[in-house]
């Protein structure tokens, strides 16, 4: 029962992104001004909401494996499983925006990548987790989530600045897609739907990836305490 409602979990995402490619590459109109090249919207905007999404995750498991690391460690443990896998999900989600993003800029704006508010903190903000998940490789200690937790914590600060930053400097990144203005919104209403597809799509594959890590995550821990309750016993 357990395998076939996972069978059903993987087929019904597997579904829903080719779905949500169908409506991008073949439904969606061309648009008028920037043609076929447009379409990396549909994957380049869901993908960077997306890591605000998962970011947000290990942001909120981090503030907790804090709260609980010294007085309740089982807890803690939890949360840190949920703040680990959101950060891994969240920095491909960030990779996806940084690939995306050159490429479709180099045939509308003429250059790759320019320095400005919206790009520098994007690669900011990845810089930012990528550490974060080097600390965890590569840092020993029973000190190590909490550090890392701290490292998170400060990261999500460039959420809200990485969010803002096209609305409150002038930047080469084009103004707000929603919610930035009068004239701000995607007024064709397929558009709109190829749009909402992709969202829906990525998130679910997102969602999907990230409880299956926390699963395996989960697991190494127990695996973890278990051998060192045993060296304990055996010294």
């Amino acid at each position: 029962m357990k395998k076939f409602a996972i069978f059903l979990s993987v087929a019904g995402v597997m579904a829903l992104m080719a779905w949500g490619f169908y409506q991008a590459m073949y439904v969606a109109p061309t648009e008028s001004t920037m043609g076929d090249i447009q379409r990396i919207f549909y994957y380049h905007v869901p993908n960077a909401i997306l890591c605000y999404l998962f970011f947000t995750i290990n942001f909120v498991a981090s503030f907790f494996v804090l709260i609980w690391h010294r007085n309740r460690p089982t807890m803690a443990l939890k949360a840190d499983a949920w703040a680990l896998s959101g950060a891994e999900v969240g920095v491909v989600f960030c990779s996806v925006v940084l690939v995306t993003g050159p490429i479709w800029g180099r045939p509308v704006w003429g250059i790759w990548w320019t320095w400005d508010a919206r790009l520098t903190s994007t690669l900011v903000l990845w810089l930012i987790y990528v550490s974060y998940l080097l600390i965890r490789r590569f840092a020993a200690g029973g000190g190590m989530q909490a550090i890392a937790a701290v490292l998170a914590v400060f990261g999500a600060v460039d959420m809200p600045i990485n969010y803002l930053a096209n609305r409150i400097w002038r930047t080469q990144h084009p103004s707000p897609v929603f919610f930035g203005g009068e004239d701000s919104g995607i007024k064709d209403p397929h558009m709109l739907a190829a749009f909402g597809w992709n969202v829906l799509a990525w998130a679910a594959w997102g969602i999907a990836v990230l409880c299956f890590r926390v699963y395996v995550q989960r697991r190494q821990q127990i695996l973890d305490q278990s051998e060192a309750e045993a060296a304990l016993n055996n010294f």
